[in-house]
């Protein structure tokens, strides 16, 4: 029987290791409902498998997996497992239990018409449903009450028949992770306002959440910081002031995924962590208020420690802000869900070279060729106005870029969490270079006619003056920062690939080559040397 995924630090570093080694997810989210049947996914594997991808990740839903009340149906999920080994690919379930998106769509019947043992929350006295004007129809939204035991009891009852199961008949360790619900909090008001939520708005503030924040205080939001200076005892609003509602639905929201992780752990523990729709607007209710967004990631941390990491869902222009912003107080980046459009090449080889991602997963990638559908924009979360989303991902271009990745993998994770792999990308113009000691390399972007095109570079140092850099759309070069040594030279270069853990050789580069551009990923192993 094989090892049970887990993460390890390795170098100060979260690394998720599977079969014992270092696995970083090049992944793709598939659309919310292509594997809720076998028949829909048997030609969508072979496709992801041409991607190069090692992974997917999609979900699995309390709707189908307890339709009746404790009668639990497994077929699908092994079917879809079944699937998954027969093309060699690794999975990362997304449990969708009490929310989606902010939303209750994927509860179970017996769950969504008893409003009386399983109520919803209340963005007003009595109004548990908002509806958004999208085009000539509305969109509804209504969400299960955080407050309430019986839902938290009901939906960690199903999460933790679906890990025993996995732990009883998955021991090829097919599926590697789970994230723990999809999109949590409450949209349209800044907290809940039914009578639960309003009993414990009443109440002190939990001394455990207040000694949590305090012993990660350095990362704190300004607001939060500054609250918890004035004021460390007494109500909610007492304490938070403005800030209060999103920091009490915060709390309520991260203990009802920690019973429902927890109980997920105590039968099969696998890695698992939260996603979020991102801070949106000006105030929370405008994004769902309750997330872990990265405003309230220590109040996450505290309240739910069974989760591995808190994740991003990045479908706005500010990805290198928000990346930077969800690797704070020690979170790795991961990257579930995130436009397809061209810009997700540059940015999966950036991501992985600065910020040694754990994960990186375009979503709709079964869809990828085909411009991203914006037409439900804000209302999922999405930036519309991004430019990029009115162009297409070339999947062959993608494609090629995992690919390297995938065979240069062992040696990136071998430099997670060191200075030897870093990288640079078009879309943050502030960092052209990266420093190696006392080898600076420098990179313009633009290269063979694509000069405004989404653009990075990866670089990895295996030796003295030894790299391999990885790059699409830019132009390398190295300078020396040793004013004894102060000129650089290739001694060589060579353009090729991984095959089989071996380096294979496509072709040797010198002359007029040495001038490096490169457009479509491609991958270089060099060696330099500083000279007087």
């Amino acid at each position: 029987m094989r090892e049970i995924p887990r993460v390890e630090y390795r170098n100060g570093y979260k690394t998720l290791l599977v079969d014992g080694e270092p696995f970083v997810l090049l992944s793709g989210e598939l659309h919310n409902s292509s594997s809720s049947t076998t028949a829909y996914m048997e030609p969508i594997w072979g496709r992801m498998k041409a991607l190069h991808l090692n992974s997917l990740l999609f979900p699995v839903t309390w709707q189908q997996l307890e339709p009746v009340e404790g009668e639990f149906h497994f077929e699908l999920v092994d079917g879809l497992i079944a699937q998954a080994r027969e093309h060699g690919m690794r999975i990362g379930i997304l449990w969708f239990g009490t929310w989606k998106n902010a939303n209750c769509s994927y509860a179970p019947d017996w769950v969504k018409t008893d409003l009386e043992r399983f109520p919803r929350a209340e963005l007003e006295k009595g109004r548990r449903f908002q509806e958004i004007p999208l085009f000539d129809f509305h969109l509804s939204y209504t969400t299960l009450s955080a407050f309430a035991e019986e839902t938290t009891r009901a939906d960690a009852r199903a999460f933790a028949a679906l890990c025993a199961h996995l732990r009883d008949t998955d021991t090829q360790r097919t599926v590697v992770l789970i994230q723990v619900e999809n999109e949590t909090g409450l949209l349209g008001a800044s907290r809940d306002h039914s009578d639960l939520a309003d009993a414990a708005f009443s109440q002190k503030v939990p001394s455990e959440l207040i000694d949590g924040l305090l012993a990660r205080g350095e990362g704190l939001v300004e607001d939060i910081r500054a609250a918890l200076e004035k004021r460390r005892e007494g109500t909610w609003q007492e304490v938070f002031g403005e800030a209060a509602d999103e920091v009490f639905m915060a709390w309520y929201t991260a203990l009802h995924i920690e019973s429902v992780a927890k109980a997920g752990k105590a039968e099969y523990p696998i890695p698992m962590y939260a996603n979020c729709w991102l801070v949106q607007g000006t105030k929370p209710g405008q994004y769902p208020s309750g997330g872990p967004v990265y405003r309230v990631m220590e109040v996450y941390q505290t309240a739910a420690p069974s989760l591995d990491w808190l994740a991003p869902d990045i479908y706005i222009p500010q990805f290198c802000e928000t990346c930077e912003r969800y690797t704070k107080q020690g979170n790795p980046l991961f990257i579930p869900e995130t436009a397809l459009h061209p810009g997700a090449t540059a940015r999966l080889i950036w991501a992985i070279g600065r910020y040694h991602a754990l994960c990186f997963a375009p979503f709709g990638i079964d869809d990828i060729g085909d411009l991203m559908d914006t037409s439900l924009g804000a209302a999922v979360g999405m930036d519309a106005s991004d430019a990029m989303l009115r162009q297409r991902l070339d999947p062959r271009v993608y494609a090629r870029a995992n690919e390297l990745l995938q065979g240069l993998m062992p040696v990136l994770t071998a430099h997670y969490g060191t200075d030897d792999l870093q990288a640079v990308i078009r879309e943050d113009p502030e960092r052209d270079s990266m420093a190696f000691g006392s080898l600076r390399l420098a990179v313009r972007f633009g290269a063979r006619g694509a000069e405004d095109a989404p653009g990075a570079c990866l670089a990895v140092r295996t030796g003295e003056n030894e790299f391999y850099l990885l790059g699409c759309n830019c132009m390398p070069r190295f300078y020396s920062l040793d004013p004894e040594k102060p000129y650089v030279e290739y001694l060589t270069i060579e353009e090729g690939e991984f095959r089989e853990g071996r380096w294979a050789l496509r072709r040797v580069l010198n002359g007029d080559e040495e001038i490096l551009r490169l457009g479509e990923p491609t991958l270089i192993k060099v060696r330099v040397h500083p000279f007087a």
